[in-house]
């Protein structure tokens, strides 16, 4: 579904020299291609190889492109940096179409601090088979196999960052920043003997290195401190022009948006020249994040990204621009026209093939101009096809309501979704906001209910809508634990209009009768956090909203097992399902557990445990396992793969035995996936297919007026539809 960017672009890759290739990646949402003829971009790691077993390889640390082969691309995987070898190095000799990929002796982190750095990954333009690599825990790696086995550049150091290092680095270790090759000519077959490696502080200080910057002129059998005008800075990106001169950024903070001092020289290769700075004395606390370049000598064009300098107002810098190698700036994006993005300005590339067209990240996608020359540049956004918002929660409505369905996601907030290929309108208006959960009046869908959270505050919220989502008011009052539990491991329900039970995480539900004005507790027990947040899943039996349905699935997989229990007074009290303690089920964390009611019968309930599919028709007094969901064991306390996560229900089939279509992402017979049943759960058919993976499917809904059609989120790839 069409929503459009949502989530932090982390790097733009460029080749060289075949116009229009480039590729962008994100830090949850995989990465993807431009495809000019379509003006859009491709994503091109939703297939094999990131299942939801391997979600975490959605956080794409670094890219990197052989300028001799404009068909190979090499990606480094993996979201959260450890003291642990489980990062990925992904192969592709088509562009990114398919990709084989080695496991990596370090860790990457994606989505940690600083993950706009670089690039880390580098190949030898004049002998492609020589890669290198600057990891973030364990220095400086090498491979002279075009990836395929990696060592330790042990000339450089060969420390490697213990857990308590990375943890006292605030948990996002920075390592070894970037790697540059010193050289203007590719295919020469002889290996680039100068290249540059940027150290980060936290590196230096557990390796003993003297400096922040180091240089090989042997291709890396030794190396030497290079001495820099400023000490202790990170240096997030490091550029060479066609006449060897390099442009290098330093800035105080790692990013994103990181703040200052910041400090662009010019650097020879013995001489530093200062050509750019930003000083929070100045009353701003701006740093610097991206360079760009292209020519050389006095007619050097340099596009700098300043960063952490937030908003649009008139001496504001954003993208800064010399055409004279530094001399002299003008900036060509803050008070300018079209779309303007501010703050995490932390990758600015100038197309190779067209120097009036400047790109740069921010924390909603990519956004660009095509006119950088003129005085007065235009910029606008260059996210289609790029989808990255995180759905946290997503409710279907009746057939032939006003709307698809209402979307909960981070960072973006609520929205209700009226045609899938169009950018949604309809929402809180709440900004930088967390979207939790969400529910309609089955009898009166223009009324919803939903939570969610202030980023800016972390403060909770409730608000209603009485017409659909074109207009809303927040509740009058918050029930307990609402404000302060924010997280995602929460839910509310709708039984009628202004009547609602809430579930804050770690909290005893409430409900209200009153829209919000007043709420009073349930009976249900209080869960408290065991290492991970915890919650009641509540779902409404549609056809007698005065049952409610709690379920509790332990919190983690270490922890209680799971609860059942049931109102018959449309959720103010419970009675716990004896059923469901014969019935065994599983303690799983929140995330790969789903409760789902079929709207065409009523107590009809299934249940997706982590391991097992669950299902009553007796309002949950007793219980059936299905036989065909199991998770994947191997030899963890807890499975590589889970055997059912997400349950939904949608329109039947027509003429089959059972009143709704049921979806389960599971796994049958080892193979994980999306699968589909007819027939009340007897049969099931795999649903999606080895191309259509999208790291894993979190949360999911079935549309009540369309047979086929499902509603997904995978790990960071936005709202995906199938017919």
């Amino acid at each position: 579904m069409k929503f459009g960017g949502g989530g932090y672009v982390t790097g733009l890759v460029f080749h060289p020299t075949t116009a229009n290739l480039l590729y962008a990646r994100t830090d949850i949402g995989g990465a993807y291609r431009w495809n000019p003829a379509a003006s859009s971009w491709t994503p091109i790691t939703d297939g094999l190889g990131f299942s939801a077993a391997e979600s975490s390889y959605h956080g794409i640390e670094s890219m990197a492109v052989d300028p001799n082969d404009d068909r190979l691309v090499y990606m480094a995987a993996g979201m959260y940096n450890s003291d642990k070898a489980d990062a990925r190095l992904y192969i592709s000799s088509d562009r990114g179409d398919h990709w084989t990929y080695v496991k990596l002796p370090f860790s990457t982190g994606g989505n940690n601090g600083g993950r706009a750095m670089g690039e880390r990954l580098m190949v030898d333009p004049n002998k492609p088979s020589i890669l290198f690599y600057g990891s973030r825990t364990a220095g400086l790696w090498k491979s002279s196999d075009s990836g395929r086995n990696w060592t330790q550049v042990s000339a450089l150091s060969t420390a490697k960052m213990t857990q308590d290092q990375i943890k006292a680095a605030g948990g996002s270790a920075m390592g070894i920043e970037l790697v540059v090759y010193d050289t203007g000519t590719k295919g020469s077959g002889t290996a680039t003997s100068t290249l540059y490696a940027a150290v980060a502080p936290d590196y230096a200080s557990v390796a003993g290195l003297a400096s922040n910057m180091y240089r090989s002129t042997n291709g890396g059998a030794t190396w030497s401190a290079v001495t820099t005008p400023v000490s202790g800075f990170h240096i997030p990106h490091m550029v060479r022009a066609a006449d060897g001169l390099f442009y290098v950024v330093f800035t105080k903070d790692a990013g994103p948006g990181a703040g200052g001092p910041g400090r662009l020289y010019k650097f020879d290769g013995t001489t530093w020249t200062l050509l750019k700075s930003v000083d929070p004395t100045t009353g701003t606390n701006f740093g610097l994040g991206g360079v760009s370049v292209q020519g050389s000598g006095a007619s050097t064009r340099i596009a700098l990204g300043v960063t952490n300098s937030w908003g649009n107002w008139n001496g504001q810098q954003i993208v800064q621009l010399s055409d004279d190698g530094g001399r002299t700036w003008r900036e060509i994006e803050a008070q300018m026209s079209g779309e303007i993005t501010s703050g995490w300005v932390d990758d600015v590339e100038i197309d190779p093939s067209d120097r009036d067209h400047i790109l740069h990240v921010h924390g909603g996608g990519v956004v660009e101009t095509r006119n950088a020359s003129s005085a007065k540049p235009t910029w606008s956004g260059s996210i289609a096809g790029i989808e990255e918002i995180a759905g946290q929660a997503i409710v279907t409505p009746p057939a032939g309501a006003s709307y698809l369905l209402i979307n909960s996601s981070g960072d973006v907030g609520t929205w209700v979704h009226t045609d899938v290929t169009k950018t949604p309108t309809l929402a809180p208006g709440l900004g930088w906001s967390n979207g939790i959960s969400a529910d309609m009046a089955w009898s009166d869908p223009q009324y919803i209910a939903a939570s969610g959270s202030i980023n800016s505050s972390n403060i909770g919220t409730g608000y209603w809508s009485g017409d659909g989502g074109k207009t809303w008011a927040t509740f009058a009052s918050l029930p307990a634990g609402a404000a302060t539990n924010t997280a995602s491991e929460s839910s509310l329900v709708v039984t009628a209009r202004n009547r609602a039970v809430w579930a804050p995480a770690n909290s005893v539900p409430s409900y209200t009768t009153d829209n919000g004005a007043t709420w009073t507790a349930t009976n249900l027990p209080a869960l408290s956090a065991v290492g991970w947040n915890r919650g009641y899943r509540l779902a409404v039996d549609r056809k007698n909203p005065n049952k409610v349905y709690a379920y509790d699935s332990g919190g983690a997989w270490w922890a209680s097992a799971g609860r059942f229990y049931v109102s018959t007074d449309g959720g103010h009290s419970f009675a716990l399902s004896q059923g469901s303690v014969t019935a065994s089920l599983a303690p799983n964390g929140w995330w790969v557990t789903s409760m789902a009611v079929n709207p065409n019968a009523e107590g009809d309930i299934w249940m997706a445990d982590g391991n097992a599919v669950y299902h009553s028709v007796d309002s949950g007094a007793t219980w059936q396992k299905l036989s065909q969901f199991a998770s994947v064991q191997g030899s963890n306390a807890w499975p590589d793969v889970q055997g059912a996560t997400a349950v939904a229900l949608g329109k039947a089939k027509a003429g089959a035995s059972y009143s709704a279509a049921v979806y389960v992402v599971g796994t049958i017979n080892g193979v994980w996936g999306v699968y589909r049943s007819d027939d009340g759960g007897a049969s099931w058919k795999r649903f999606n297919d080895d191309a259509h993976q999208f790291g894993g499917i979190g949360v999911i809904a079935a549309d009540q007026n369309l047979y086929g059609r499902l509603y997904v989120s995978g790990t960071g790839r936005g709202l995906l539809y199938s017919n």
